[in-house]
């Protein structure tokens, strides 16, 4: 971990902006927080900051306004929620910039916490405009940013304001670059990577950078079906990235010269649609009906990658295996997280989909790191630079 963090500065009696991920799933009825584990993943460094008597100044965004205010996007049910879970105090402002939150933040007192409204009601906040950037700096004597989720964004309050203002990495920020620093630089092995979702082409390129570093690279979900393809197999009505068709072939061939395995299901779970009506049925891969698409992993390749994976002293999880929103389609992936979750190995869970689903079963605390960021988490793990952590202090 080479960026500095808020233990490597003086923080007392400064006013600290702490950009943080606090996009919570809310429930469409109530606006209720349906998981709360994101602004969790951030308490140890407000209980830090708030100890060490720095004047705590939070700011995130919530879901998708488009520069324009929502109010069921307003913030209140995650000041109610953070004051809640912290045992504190939490004041809020009724916008992030402008006079009345700088009154706001003058009153405050070393160990107060403020939190500021959605950050995306301003659309200068996504374009990373420069005056936005200025007034959210104005605030503050120093930058901490906790915000691994948004990190690979180049937006206002995660690149603009570390241009004036010192920067520095919050706690979950430093757990989330060592947790997946060491998957690239310091892997137990064997190393097994476990990927699924819906397409191939969202994660070409975390599979072109860890091919080489992986002992065994385990394929499932709907981007599985590209590679079944790609060995010649058909697959009835599921969709296809037909234009990846020859990547698949290329990294199938690249994994074979790096001695690595990569192993596709050997059988799946059709259904004739895609609704919690459906019924699934086990077949071959080879015996794929024409009027049929691939919704799950099937009970032989469930107890095949588990075999293997139960050799792995490093395992990387991102994506599921099947369409896990159906329930009689979550069999394959709800099986891979309770594997994962009963292993000595250091299990690592990528972001996004994945991470909700270990939450929703109460398996994030048996894994070894569950990033907060879906995307953020595979561009790291793509060997690019993410602009957020770029801007921090190295030490």
């Amino acid at each position: 971990m080479a960026k500095k963090t808020i233990r490597d500065i003086e923080v007392k009696g400064k006013r600290a902006l702490v950009r943080v991920d606090f996009n919570v799933p809310l429930d469409i009825k109530t606006g209720a927080i349906s998981d709360d584990s994101r602004i969790r993943a951030v308490l140890p460094t407000i209980k830090y900051l708030v100890e060490h008597k720095a004047k705590v100044i939070i700011c995130s965004h919530l879901g998708r306004p488009d520069g324009k205010v929502v109010e069921g996007l307003r913030m209140a049910p995650i000041e109610q929620r953070l004051s809640q879970l912290i045992s504190l105090p939490v004041s809020t402002t009724s916008d992030c910039i402008g006079a009345d939150v700088e009154k706001a933040v003058n009153n405050l007192k070393p160990g107060d916490i403020l939190l500021l409204e959605n950050l995306r009601f301003h659309a200068e906040e996504e374009a990373n405009d420069p005056s936005f950037a200025q007034a959210l700096a104005k605030l503050a004597d120093i930058y901490v940013d906790d915000a691994f989720g948004t990190a690979h964004r180049a937006h206002a309050s995660t690149v603009g304001v570390a241009k004036y203002l010192p920067a520095v990495a919050g706690f979950l920020m430093e757990k989330e670059l060592e947790a997946l620093g060491s998957l690239l630089t310091s892997p137990e092995h064997p190393f097994g990577a476990l990927l699924g979702g819906a397409k191939v082409s969202d994660k070409i390129g975390l599979i072109q950078n860890i091919m080489d570093k992986v002992d065994l690279l385990l394929i499932g979900g709907g981007m599985a079906a590209t590679f079944l393809k790609a060995q010649g197999y058909e697959l009835g009505l599921s969709p296809v990235e037909a234009e990846k068709q020859g990547l698949a072939k290329e990294l199938m061939e690249a994994a074979k010269r790096n001695g690595g395995a990569l192993l596709l299901p050997t059988d799946v779970i059709v259904a004739s649609n895609i609704s919690p009506e459906a019924k699934g049925e086990a077949v071959g891969v080879s015996n794929i009906p024409a009027n049929k698409s691939i919704v799950d992993i099937g009970p032989q390749t469930v107890k095949h990658f588990s075999q293997k994976i139960k050799q792995c002293r490093t395992i990387f999880w991102n994506g599921p295996m099947g369409v896990y929103e159906i329930e009689q389609f979550a069999t394959g992936t709800k099986a891979m997280a309770e594997l994962l979750a009963s292993l000595k190995a250091t299990t690592i869970v990528g972001g996004g989909s994945t991470a909700e689903i270990v939450e929703e079963m109460n398996l994030a605390n048996k894994m070894t790191h569950v990033s907060t960021g879906g995307g953020a988490s595979l561009k790291f793990l793509e060997g690019k630079s993410l602009p957020g952590v770029a801007v921090l202090q190295d030490k």
